[in-house]
């Protein structure tokens, strides 16, 4: 298996792992303190963590329906309509982890077919399709929750709820503080970095 493709498999756990700390911490939060007006690129806690979700089903049906050979979703602003789906931290946790769930599957079937990171896939945009090679797309999504899932992080620090650490995933003395949460989640070390 390519390092690429490793990579991206340990990508795509990353951002599980991190949203299910993120978003642990959020469930923590009152639905007053949830919403709340706050200082960022979106104007809550809430409205950062649905437009990080909306974004994810946006790139992934495009993704999905490129790779099966189909044309892209002729409504793909339908994605963001609304713009915040969910009102609560729990059903917009559990609408996140299904979607972690589909990104995780699709970077793990890259494995079988590895020709498929150049797939070019087909993004339909306000007022164009733009084309762009699977393994670039992959990697802006993952830029773009990381990004957001920062502002969130920074938003926490104005409530009476800790921000989480978020950055003790990648480095394998850090092993032992990401077991609770694999169990959780139903990862495994050797799942992520020993595949092959």
């Amino acid at each position: 298996m390519q390092l690429i493709t490793r990579h991206l498999i340990a990508a795509a756990h990353n951002n599980a792992w991190a949203n299910h700390r993120l978003l642990t911490a959020c469930g923590q939060l009152s639905q007053e303190d949830f919403a709340a007006p706050r200082v960022s690129f979106f104007p809550s806690i809430k409205a950062t963590l649905n437009h990080i979700l909306t974004v994810d089903a946006y790139y992934l049906d495009a993704m999905q329906r490129s790779l099966r050979g189909d044309a892209p979703h002729p409504e793909s602003r339908s994605f963001f309509d609304p713009e915040e789906p969910h009102e609560r931290c729990a059903a917009l946790a559990e609408a996140q982890r299904a979607s972690d769930r589909v990104l995780i599957a699709l970077c793990r079937s890259l494995a079988a077919d590895e020709a498929l990171l150049e797939h070019v896939v087909k993004v339909p945009r306000t007022a164009q399709v733009d084309h762009e090679p699977l393994h670039r797309l992959l990697a802006h999504v993952f830029e773009h929750q990381t990004h957001h899932r920062g502002q969130v992080h920074a938003m926490l620090s104005g409530t009476q709820v800790p921000p989480p650490q978020l950055d003790e995933f990648y480095c394998a003395d850090d092993a032992p503080r990401r077991v609770e949460d694999f169990r959780v989640l139903g990862f495994s070390e050797d799942a992520i970095w020993k595949s092959s």
